[in-house]
């Protein structure tokens, strides 16, 4: 597939795995670039909550450290992303609890095609469906506001003014797949965490 990962047959770890846990309620975390969703990652993760990583960030840190200074313009990225953040939906239906926080989600890349002025890809297409079939994600997401700037990073080479239109994108995608936006307003950790644990449904 390009950008060292591989391409994994859509059954191949079985998707029953998440038919059976049909009882999970796997929320998704959202929102702009450098926002600090990771934080609340932790803390939530460190309040007992099983928690999904992002899989964009891991993919271009990978492939940069192949030296691919800038994989997203690479044919093969989405894909990647997409099957990246599928495994992971799979391995953690076997994580134990009742609720899980993802960092993000295949509704996420579709805003990131559109972002990157890509193509939807067959396999981007089939996951959407498939999580909308499945009814994988609850319908309400959490949508992390940005903080009022932007920290740069190797995967994150975005001005702040871009990551207000990124995160205007993220909205309108959500809402385009039915989902409901719960916001999460800028302010300390904990007050952060504190107001998603209220959120939960």
């Amino acid at each position: 597939m390009g950008l060292g990962m591989t391409a994994i047959p859509a059954g191949a770890f079985g998707m029953a795995a998440i038919k059976v846990r049909c009882w999970v309620k796997r929320f998704v975390l959202t929102g702009a670039p450098g926002a600090g969703k990771t934080a609340l990652l932790r803390q939530l993760e460190l309040d007992g909550f099983s928690v999904v990583e992002e899989a964009a960030t891991d993919v271009i840190a990978l492939a940069q450290a192949r030296g691919v200074a800038e994989p997203w313009m690479h044919p093969s990225f989405i894909d990647s992303v997409v099957e990246l953040q599928r495994l992971r939906l799979l391995r953690a239906s076997c994580e134990p609890g009742d609720v899980q926080f993802h960092d993000r989600s295949v509704v996420c890349t579709a805003a990131l095609v559109e972002y990157l002025g890509h193509a939807v890809s067959e396999g981007l297409a089939r996951e959407l469906e498939r999580i909308k079939t499945e009814a994988i994600f609850q319908r309400r997401v959490f949508f992390i506001r940005n903080l009022g700037f932007i920290t740069p990073t190797e995967a994150r080479r975005i001005s702040f003014e871009e990551t207000l239109r990124f995160e205007r994108m993220h909205e309108e995608t959500y809402r385009t797949f039915g989902y409901e936006i719960f916001y999460v307003e800028p302010g300390g950790v904990l007050e952060r965490v504190a107001a998603i644990k209220g959120a939960l449904c």
